[in-house]
């Protein structure tokens, strides 16, 4: 159930987009939404030359600018949550199995533990890392972009239902109906839920990514090898970033430590191990 009649359509950052507005956005509308995909890209992919994750690598400290810092915190949490499981220096292990600006998608060496994330050192938005560690941002990045975006266009006066590749905000004046999407076949649910106004959902699956014997993006930090025990997870929460965070920390830690820990925002969780064993702390339906 989408309750907005205008819908954008449009790939960035590796995936597909869609916004959902009352009216048609204007070009200006669009342009302001392509300049927050750019600026991000050109900040935080590790894909890039010319970005500054580039200079990063070089050992440069690197002022990635005021939206930084809440992302950043985010990580720290995390970090602490995982007791290190997910750690934003997993670049270099991600490149080390394949998964590099090339997606050569095979690997070239041995699994490699990332360099502890309190190495790194940081004064607000400027970050320093310790020599040869790669950022990586894929466990919160795509939902705080979906956050960024939602700014502009409220920003400019639209209401607006984001879907990024799968991770949706409802920033509309209305219950969005979302299914959740069967980790093996795109043409079946696994559940349903009614996403109120000002929440979001994220979700995360091993066959999103994958690619060789075992490999896919989801990573241990501290051993630097694939997680093996999900497949698949989904997370609410009242931003996309922090449903994109919990969805990926719901692979190390039991539904139980995002949704009761008083120092996390109020999140809703589902889990899939390889069994096919359903953990839910959830107000939607999943299909047993």
């Amino acid at each position: 159930m989408r309750p907005l009649p205008e819908q954008w359509r449009f790939e960035a950052i590796g995936t597909g987009w869609q916004i959902d507005t009352a009216v048609a956005l204007g070009e200006s509308d669009r342009a302001a939404v392509r300049a927050c995909l750019d600026s991000f890209d050109r900040r935080w992919s590790r894909f890039r030359d010319d970005g500054d994750i580039a200079a990063l690598r070089t050992g440069a400290s690197v002022d990635f600018g005021p939206d930084a810092s809440p992302l950043l915190a985010l990580y720290d949490h995390l970090y602490e949550l995982t007791a290190g499981a997910i750690n934003p220096l997993i670049g270099g292990g991600l490149e080390m199995l394949g998964y590099d600006a090339n997606y050569r998608l095979r690997p070239i060496g041995v699994p490699t533990p990332a360099p502890q994330w309190t190495l790194a050192r940081r004064e607000g938005a400027v970050l320093t890392v310790p020599p040869g560690a790669v950022l990586d941002i894929g466990a919160v990045g795509k939902g705080y972009l979906v956050d960024l975006v939602a700014a502009v266009l409220a920003d400019r006066g639209h209401r607006s239902v984001i879907d990024a590749g799968g991770d949706l905000l409802n920033a509309s004046a209305d219950p969005v109906r979302v299914a959740l999407e069967h980790p093996d076949d795109a043409t079946m649910a696994v559940g349903v839920l009614e996403l109120a106004p000002g929440r979001a959902v994220c979700g995360s699956a091993v066959n999103r990514r994958a690619w060789g014997e075992g490999l896919h993006h989801v990573l241990d930090a501290r051993t630097g090898r694939p997680i093996t025990g999900v497949v698949a997870t989904w997370a609410v929460a009242d931003s996309a970033a922090v449903a994109d965070a919990a969805a990926t920390a719901a692979f190390f830690v039991h539904p139980s430590r995002l949704t009761d820990d008083p120092a996390w925002p109020r999140t809703e969780v589902v889990v899939i191990d390889r069994s096919g064993a359903v953990s839910a702390a959830f107000t939607g339906e999943v299909f047993a």
